[in-house]
């Protein structure tokens, strides 16, 4: 499911008048149903989508917490509520736990591969990954990111989307934590700059 900026912002706009109801901090309706398909045989076409749910994590209003055995990401609400949306996860031996805040937070955001990665990945697939990638459909960090620090110092883990849907449910990542690109936008949205970020 490839996106152009414009695909992205269009099926957005689409899902806000066809229904999906905008729930902030303090006013919560339910998510008309969407179906994702991430092709056949993939486990996780059925992905339904963000939806509010009883708020799992006992945390403050607006803070983040993201499961990864569950692979869920929480945006705590008011009244005992969250948005839960689907993610994907670091894999083996690449995840990453812990608390942070949101630094800052980026519209089609470049990407800038950590040295260690450019290194790895020409070693062991032989591919050469840029130095920079300005943002746009074919950028791996999607439509949005948010930059997760602590304190003064980034972690190097963003919370962003993608241009590989697919992985949405998988740990298959470098540590990032992924999001589908209209999910991504509308998560942007919602999160201030400061917010709390918990990774369990």
């Amino acid at each position: 499911m490839s996106l152009t900026r414009r695909g992205v912002l269009t099926r957005l706009l689409k899902s806000v008048i066809g229904g999906t109801a905008a729930v902030t901090l303090g006013s919560v309706s339910a998510f008309a149903e969407t179906r994702y398909n991430f092709g056949s045989g993939d486990t996780w076409n059925r992905y339904r989508g963000k939806r509010v749910v009883s708020d799992p994590t006992g945390r403050s209003p607006g803070s983040i917490v993201v499961n990864t055995r569950k692979r869920k990401l929480y945006l705590v609400l008011q009244d005992g509520q969250a948005i839960e949306y689907g993610v994907g996860v670091g894999r083996a031996g690449f995840g990453w736990k812990g608390k942070a805040h949101v630094a800052r937070k980026a519209e089609w955001p470049a990407w800038h591969p950590p040295k260690e990665m450019i290194v790895r990945e020409l070693k062991k697939y032989g591919r050469r990954l840029p130095a920079r990638m300005e943002g746009g459909p074919k950028n791996p960090l999607g439509a949005r990111a948010l930059y997760l620090f602590q304190g003064n110092k980034d972690t190097l883990y963003r919370i962003h989307g993608t241009n590989a849907p697919h992985t949405i449910g998988r740990a298959m990542s470098s540590g990032c934590i992924r999001m589908i690109n209209e999910e991504v936008i509308d998560l942007y949205s919602r999160v201030k700059v400061g917010a709390k970020v918990e990774v369990i």
